[in-house]
């Protein structure tokens, strides 16, 4: 059946599709009711709101920033269980955040959308949906964020092992990892957190690690529930506590961007662990980064590297060449017997929107602009696309620090962007190519004194060019993105209206 959700004119304020239900998605839902903008629909692939917080249930899932700094500024919690929340608290906490503005009613869950198209006669996007349906908004904001599709490497013959495979974002909770034969398949923020979890139940676990990540202390503890009393009170340690950390991160980022010596704190944090925690030189020898810092994301945890120490627990560093029906095979000619296997191989975090077919002006496709690599001015507007602004896109990650702050400079952006087409002054607005080719080329030099340019990881597409980093400090992109200059777009006036002269 197809059905059309139409905003209309005549003074009524534009309809906004959101595609995403995660932070960025539920963020700008909340600061368009704050403003009393109330036409908007969010459209959720899966049956409910949380994005990466929904999808990665692991054991072991948390945070690695506090939590005083991971939530909204606007909507800050008093009553964290601990430093470091865990992905049940930070899933809840976005669910009050859900229904304390009542946006259930906006909700459209299980809802698939598979293209996007622009309309320049109606100033209309038109989404179609995986059941066939029509949407119609006048502005399109994709928030799928950088972490939603899982990558899973392609390696010889796994399609022939017949035991039990998962990706940590897709984890099997009916699947009893007891006395199993496990294998992790890599090494980043979400193997951390699964090895020291699971490591006391199989029968033997075994890490295969490409290349050797910076694991820095967790400096985590739980927080004393607040008091009926306290709770009167103004929320002053909390929000000195999110200072606190931003400033932290602020000065440690700069050590990625510039390579400043604050880099060398971290270094440190992770010699220390290394020395301390692992018993075995060899083993020591093994985990051992021989990337400069930052490179790929920084480990945060105090229990990997003791893991790692069990006897049942062995890790391998010789590349895989191969998955049998029982074994995976590495480069030696080893064959490593398991019955499970689990993917902790992160996200295809370069192809941002690549579920999505986006046409713009004249049937442009978005995925043929960004051949060689996804760019957009401020990580929003891209030209050609009009009235299309991107929560978390290309060059809003931080190598530090949280990225809830980003997303809330573009909530704050996107908004101003909403506020000004309600106007009734402009059709739609279509950054300039010329703006944003200037602060493309701006970035990117930036980004070439930045240590992501120096090795391959998942900021950087296959082409080269890094995709998914900031080059600065988040104080420097909130300045940026602090007001919607008009100049920096091609506003279309309104057409007139029948009868009356143009």
């Amino acid at each position: 059946m197809r059905a059309r959700q139409r905003a209309g004119r005549g003074g009524r304020r534009p309809r906004v599709a959101i595609v995403g239900a995660g932070f960025g998605g539920i963020g700008l839902a909340i600061a368009l009711k704050r403003a009393g903008h109330h036409d908007f629909v969010i459209v959720e692939r899966a049956a409910d709101i949380g994005g990466v917080w929904r999808d990665n249930t692991y054991p072991g899932a948390a945070c690695d920033i506090p939590s005083h700094l991971y939530c909204y500024s606007f909507e800050p919690r008093r009553d964290w269980a601990r430093r470091y929340a865990s992905q049940a608290e930070i899933l809840r906490y976005l669910h009050d955040c859900a229904d304390k503005y009542g946006l259930r009613s906006h909700l459209r869950p299980n809802t698939e959308i598979e293209s996007a198209e622009f309309d320049e006669s109606s100033a209309l996007w038109r989404l179609r949906t995986g059941e066939g349906e029509t949407i119609e908004a006048e502005v399109l904001v994709p928030a799928c964020g950088q972490l939603s599709n899982p990558r899973i490497p392609r390696i010889p013959g796994a399609d022939r092992f017949t035991g039990h495979t998962v990706h940590s974002a897709r984890w099997s909770h009916d699947h009893d990892l007891t006395g199993r034969w496990v294998a992790v398949i890599g090494t980043g923020s979400s193997a951390l957190q699964i090895v020291p979890e699971i490591a006391p139940l199989t029968g033997h676990l075994t890490v295969f690690q490409r290349s050797a990540p910076y694991v820095v202390p967790k400096w985590d503890r739980t927080y004393r529930p607040p008091s009926r009393w306290s709770r009167r009170l103004p929320p002053l340690p909390q929000k000195l506590a999110r200072l606190g950390w931003w400033l932290f991160n602020e000065a440690l980022v700069s050590g990625l961007t510039r390579r400043w010596p604050t880099a060398r704190l971290t270094e440190r944090g992770s010699q220390m662990q290394l020395r301390t925690q692992l018993d075995d030189p060899e083993l020591r020898e093994k985990l051992t980064p021989r990337s400069e810092l930052g490179c790929k994301r920084v480990g945060i945890s105090s229990t990997y590297y003791p893991a790692l120490n069990r006897p049942d627990v062995s890790l391998v560093t010789e590349p895989i060449t191969e998955i049998t029906d029982s074994a995976v095979r590495t480069a030696d000619g080893t064959r490593h017997p398991v019955d499970t296997i689990i993917y902790a191989t992160g996200f295809a975090a370069t192809e941002f929107l690549a579920s999505l077919r986006v046409r713009g002006r004249g049937g442009r496709e978005l995925s043929e602009v960004w051949r060689d690599g996804a760019r957009a001015y401020l990580g929003m507007a891209v030209p050609g696309f009009p009235n299309m602004f991107m929560i978390y896109g290309p060059n809003t990650n931080i190598g530090a620090g949280s990225a809830i702050y980003m997303i809330e400079s573009q909530i704050r952006y996107i908004t101003a962007a909403v506020r000004e087409l309600a106007r009734g002054r402009t059709r739609f607005l279509e950054v300039r190519a010329e703006v944003a080719d200037a602060f493309d080329r701006d970035v990117q030099r930036r980004l070439r004194r930045s240590v992501w340019s120096t090795c391959t990881s998942w900021y950087r597409h296959s082409s080269g060019r890094v995709t998914n980093n900031w080059p600065g400090q988040t104080a420097d992109y909130r300045r940026r993105t602090a007001r919607l200059d008009r100049a920096d777009y091609r506003a279309v006036p309104p057409r007139p209206a029948p009868g009356t002269r143009p």
